[in-house]
């Protein structure tokens, strides 16, 4: 069951967003051979985030998503924590709308979900083809 949360008061979602994410989180899980479980997506401010990333993993930076991995067997759950602020930001840059970009970020989440990486140029590239093919869906 995937939950959206939205601490930030002035964002709101479209209409047919959240089953749009819900159908595309469920893929990604059905095709790296998983189950969706709880999926929690808290969109917060910047500075809400900065405060989980330097209390949780001692980090003093902005980023637009931290993921939490909670799970099980052959269950994705986590907590994707989310900023609003960045994500309009990187919709600027990319030339995108920001539910576009907060797409691709949720599917960014899921992707560190079923076990894929970020931390090298190819394995980057790897995520961002997944990023597109999912979002092109």
């Amino acid at each position: 069951m995937v939950y959206f949360f939205l601490e930030i008061e002035r964002f709101k979602l479209p209409r047919g967003f959240k089953n749009s994410c819900r159908k595309i989180i469920n893929l990604i899980a059905i095709d790296h051979g998983f189950k969706t479980g709880q999926i929690n997506i808290i969109i917060v401010s910047d500075e809400q985030l900065l405060n989980v990333n330097q209390t949780f993993l001692k980090h003093d930076y902005y980023t637009d998503i931290i993921t939490f991995n909670y799970n099980s067997s052959f269950k994705i759950s986590g907590d994707l924590y989310i900023s609003v602020d960045r994500i309009i930001e990187n919709s600027k840059i990319y030339n995108c709308t920001i539910f576009e970009e907060l797409k691709r970020v949720i599917i960014h989440g899921c992707l560190h979900l079923v076990g894929l990486d970020d931390s090298t140029r190819i394995q980057r590239k790897n995520m961002a083809d997944k990023e597109n093919y999912y979002l092109s869906l």
